[in-house]
């Protein structure tokens, strides 16, 4: 080493303590999906059979639903708050959020109070119609009519997520966007159902991406061959992801480029509503299990 080399060196030296490591950069986390469990899938049965199988399926977080999808809800009702809480522990789970079509974007406040006093952080719901001559216009008119609504779920810590269902104000893509326009606030998002929306790829990805932050809730979950009609039960698994033809790897790569942090749901309906995907508990599970591998591989 010259003295002029050996001079630079030593000038570099005092860097080291602002800020400069010589450690090797540690390695990014891999992107994963963080899984919550909807208790629909199993039916009206009871939450006494539902737990042991939540931490099964690779998570901690439970969704409870109400009738006519499950009764769940109805029955932390009839045990009372303290038994409900005493369970989860007894299990080592959280409810980490309900899902309240019934009750609709609008009579949210005692339900957020309840999700609140659970550490719960999200309640899905659907939209209602907006006033407007455009779909635009209507967007906009109902994300403003939620705002008192939002102003709850902020003072509560929780978001309200409006899915994209068929048939609603918010069901098509440009209807998305706009809703993702609109609403500015943290605690309104979009839960969004692939079913729901036309069954390419491609088009969903890039919604994905469009949505980016705004993105709180994901089903995974296909149109396959409906949930409406009665069908052969390996008809009606066709919902669930690497059960039908649908090809899940762009939207996957979609939530990982925005780098979605929220909930996935592997999810379907059952026909009729209220009865589990599969005859036992043990046998939703299992189901559960063959779609989480599924999409954990892409």
């Amino acid at each position: 080493m010259t003295r002029r080399d050996c001079l630079q060196t030593l000038a570099a030296i005092p860097l080291l303590g602002r800020g400069i490591s010589l450690a090797a950069p540690k390695e990014t986390e891999p992107f994963r999906l963080h899984y919550c469990l909807s208790s629909s899938l199993y039916g009206t049965l009871p939450l006494q059979e539902i737990l042991p199988e939540v931490k099964q399926t690779g998570t901690t977080v439970l969704d409870i639903w109400p009738r006519p999808h499950g009764s769940q809800r109805e029955q932390v009702g009839e045990l009372g708050e303290d038994r409900f809480r005493e369970m989860l522990t007894e299990q080592g789970l959280q409810l980490g959020m309900t899902t309240r079509y019934d009750l609709g974007p609008f009579r949210l406040k005692e339900e957020l109070e309840f999700v609140r006093r659970f550490g719960g952080k999200l309640i899905v719901t659907g939209a209602k119609p907006g006033a407007g001559a455009t779909l635009r216009d209507q967007v906009k008119s109902f994300v403003e009519k939620l705002q008192p609504h939002v102003a709850e779920a902020e003072k509560c810590g929780v978001t309200i997520a409006i899915e994209n269902h068929g048939n609603s104000l918010i069901e098509s893509p440009d209807s998305l966007r706009y809703f993702a326009e609109f609403a500015r606030s943290p605690n309104l998002g979009i839960a969004l159902a692939p079913y729901h929306l036309p069954q390419d790829p491609a088009l969903q990805a890039s919604l994905i991406e469009d949505l980016g932050p705004k993105l709180v809730h994901f089903y995974a979950w296909e149109h396959g061959d409906g949930c409406h009609q009665k069908l052969p039960k390996d008809q009606e698994l066709k919902q669930l992801p690497g059960r039908g033809s649908f090809d899940f790897a762009p939207l996957i790569a979609a939530l990982r480029k925005i780098q979605f942090a929220g909930w996935t749901q592997v999810f379907m309906h059952p026909v009729p509503r209220g009865i589990p995907i599969l005859e036992t508990a043990g046998e939703v599970t299992a189901e559960i299990n063959r779609s989480r591998a599924f999409l954990d591989r892409l």
